[in-house]
C-alpha cells in the first residue's frame, strides 16, 4: 500500500505516493531521473549514494523514501545551477581530483557538508569526514587536496559577503 509523503529535493517541493520499502537512491534515479547520485552497493558500504538531508550527509540506499518525508535533500544536481560550479565540484575538477566518477558525486556532498559544518578542516578532518566513501582510482589524496582547496575558496567567498556559486537558495 503506498503512502504520501511530501519532500524537498534541490529546492523543489514534491508531493507524491511511494511504497514503504522504496529507498530514498531508488526514487531519485528511477522516479525522478536524478542519476548523479549513484547506487553502488546498496549496503551503505561505498558511500556513492551519499546526498545531503536536513544539512547531514547520508548513504540514500539506506534511507526510506518515507524517512525522508518532510525532509530537505541535496542531490550533486542541486548544487550547480548554472552560473558556476560549487566550489567543491570546481575544486575537485581543477585537482584532478575525479578517475572514473563513480565515487565522485558522494565524495563531493560529502565534502560539502563538512564545509558547511567546519570552513576551515584539517587533513585530519577532512579524511575523517570522506572515511565512508570508498574510492578504487585516485588513492584519496588528490580528493583531499580537492576539499581543501574548496575550503580556501569557501572561506573568501565568505570573506567577501557572496553567496556560494552554484548553491541554490535555501539549500544550506
Amino acid at each position: 500500500m503506498k503512502r504520501a509523503i511530501r519532500l524537498t529535493i534541490n529546492g523543489k517541493e514534491y508531493e507524491m505516493p511511494v511504497s514503504p520499502n522504496q529507498t530514498l537512491v531508488d526514487l531519485l534515479r528511477y522516479d525522478l531521473g536524478l542519476t548523479g547520485t549513484k547506487k553502488g552497493c546498496d549496503l551503505g558500504d561505498c558511500s556513492s549514494c551519499t546526498v545531503i538531508m536536513d544539512g547531514r550527509p547520508v548513504n540514500s540506499c539506506l534511507v526510506l523514501v518515507v524517512q525522508a518525508n518532510g525532509r530537505d535533500i541535496l542531490t550533486i544536481e542541486g548544487l550547480e545551477t548554472g552560473e558556476g560550479l560549487h566550489p567543491v565540484q570546481q575544486s575537485f575538477t581543477d585537482r584532478g581530483a575525479i578517475q572514473c566518477g563513480f565515487c565522485t558525486s558522494g565524495m563531493i556532498l560529502s565534502g560539502k557538508a563538512l564545509l558547511d559544518r567546519n570552513p576551515e578542516p584539517n587533513e585530519s578532518d577532512i579524511r575523517m569526514a570522506l572515511s565512508g566513501n570508498l574510492c578504487r582510482c585516485t588513492g584519496y589524496q588528490k580528493i583531499v587536496e580537492g576539499v581543501e582547496d574548496a575550503g580556501q575558496k569557501v572561506r573568501q567567498l565568505a570573506g567577501h559577503g557572496d553567496k556560494l556559486m552554484g548553491e541554490k537558495e535555501g539549500s544550506r
